[in-house]
């Protein structure tokens, strides 16, 4: 069933998603050589909680941390831990938060230090394809539309779509319907319409598109041991465009201030 939010949904929705906005940019201050994903998941939970929300993934279907942390060729869910992040390390910072009962959720790759040119407009392929994603989230388009969106731009420049992780609706629930792949067929799926909330996060690899899981039950990893980018922004269906309720700018502001 997929839920349409009413207006003041949508509102409620948009706080929750500004502060998983806000979390990642306060997480962001703290990337560097030699900080360990632990400390990284320790200032999440920290700022959520200072600011009245608890976060959404910390026990979610036994989930042990604040944040998923992937780093290099995990894709998804790795679980924070005392690795200390290396110059030339990327790391996928996913994060959830619960605030009047309402999810925010958001998830940004981060390079650590100078990174390989390769590894560096993979990261930037993703994000832009994500865009290229949300511009089609308007009323009247299909899912389809969005995941075609996402897959014909990456594979432009010779990436691979995973496709078995895909985003998904949001609202009450950290994952409601619909599924939204990163690929598809355009004019097929379920129709978009104006209310629905849901998250775009392409999962894009830098060799093949296959995965595998880590012995923890969690990690997700390419099967090539490539690295793999992902990008996460949650967004409300709307006519002429979509309504985006969380947010890169602060994230992006602070990366700014730390390259002066």
């Amino acid at each position: 069933m997929i839920y349409i939010k009413t207006a003041e949904e949508i509102e409620l929705l948009r706080l929750s998603n500004d502060l998983v906005s806000r979390t990642l940019a306060a997480v962001a201050e703290l990337i560097k050589p030699g900080v360990t994903t632990n400390q990284l998941d320790v200032c999440a939970e920290e700022f959520i909680r200072d600011h009245s929300a608890v976060p959404g993934f910390l026990n979610y279907k036994g989930y042990p941390k604040t944040l998923c942390t992937s780093v290099n060729s995990q894709v998804v869910h790795g679980i924070p831990s005392e690795y200390e992040l290396k110059e030339g390390d990327i790391v996928s910072i996913d994060c959830g938060v619960i605030l009047n009962k309402y999810y925010g959720d958001s998830a940004y790759t981060f390079a650590v230090g100078e990174i390989d040119k390769k590894v560096e407009n993979l990261l930037q392929v993703t994000r832009e394809s994500l865009f290229k994603g949300i511009e089609q989230a308007t009323a009247g388009k299909r899912i389809g539309d969005i995941g075609n969106a996402v897959q014909m731009y990456c594979e432009s420049f010779g990436y691979s779509v995973v496709r078995e992780m895909v985003g998904h609706g949001l609202g009450k629930y950290l994952h409601e319907s619909p599924e939204v792949p990163n690929y598809g067929k355009r004019g097929t799926g379920p129709k978009l319409t104006k209310g629905m909330v849901i998250c775009i996060e392409p999962m894009i690899n830098l060799g093949r598109k296959d995965i595998v899981q880590e012995n923890d039950g969690w990690t997700i990893r390419t099967h090539d041991q490539y690295p793999s980018a992902h990008f996460e922004l949650a967004v409300a269906i709307d006519h002429e465009k979509a309504d985006i309720l969380s947010t890169f700018k602060y994230i992006e502001e602070v990366l700014k201030l730390k390259k002066q």
